[in-house]
């Protein structure tokens, strides 16, 4: 039985779902970001206990098919700026339609109704926060995190920091402060 589970974003949530599951009972075949499987075929009887557990851990269990290819889109997207090495060698809206083989059209207009933003802006305030853990890392120039983020170039990454948060990365590394958002509240 497959389940969807909302705000996991890192191998740390992984462990702790699976760890959820395992005290329940359950026998979890995988744990993925935002998916489970499990080879029981009926929880009915332990669902509300699920529930429960997974909320006072900051995750929600997802019912519905629409929510369901919010989240898929959104772990798509985290995966993508925050775990992957690799560059999109296609578009965001083809990556996207062809990993969830449905429509870009539709899947944008159902992320915007639900999410209340486009999935370009989701897509551009994650590598925004991810550029943010960079810099507070002070390991990489800001030619390098341009790079590793894909863009191209570092006043066109610097015009979109400034866009979404307000100041330049050379004003935020100034600043010492960690003004950053964690992942599932963007």
């Amino acid at each position: 039985m497959k389940l969807h589970i909302k705000s996991m974003v890192c191998s740390r949530c992984k462990m702790m779902v699976k760890s959820e599951l395992e005290k329940l009972g359950l026998h979890p075949i995988y744990v993925e970001l935002g998916e489970i499987e499990i080879q029981e075929t009926n929880i009915d009887h332990l669902k509300e206990d699920l529930i429960q557990n997974l909320q006072l851990l900051g995750f929600d269990l997802i019912d519905d098919k629409r929510s369901m290819i919010i989240e898929r889109i959104k772990t798509l997207i985290v995966d993508l700026v925050h775990h992957s090495e690799e560059a999109l060698k296609v578009n965001l809206s083809s990556y996207i339609s062809d990993q969830l083989h449905q429509n870009y059209h539709y899947l944008s207009n159902l992320f915007t109704e639900v999410h209340g933003t486009t999935i370009e802006n989701y897509y551009i305030a994650q590598k925004i926060e991810r550029a943010k853990e960079l810099l507070v890392y002070d390991e990489l120039s800001l030619g390098e995190i341009a790079f590793q983020l894909n863009y191209s170039s570092v006043a066109h990454l610097s015009k979109q920091f400034k866009k979404v948060a307000g100041f330049t990365p050379t004003h935020f590394k100034q600043l010492k402060i960690q003004k950053r958002q964690s992942i599932e509240n963007l």
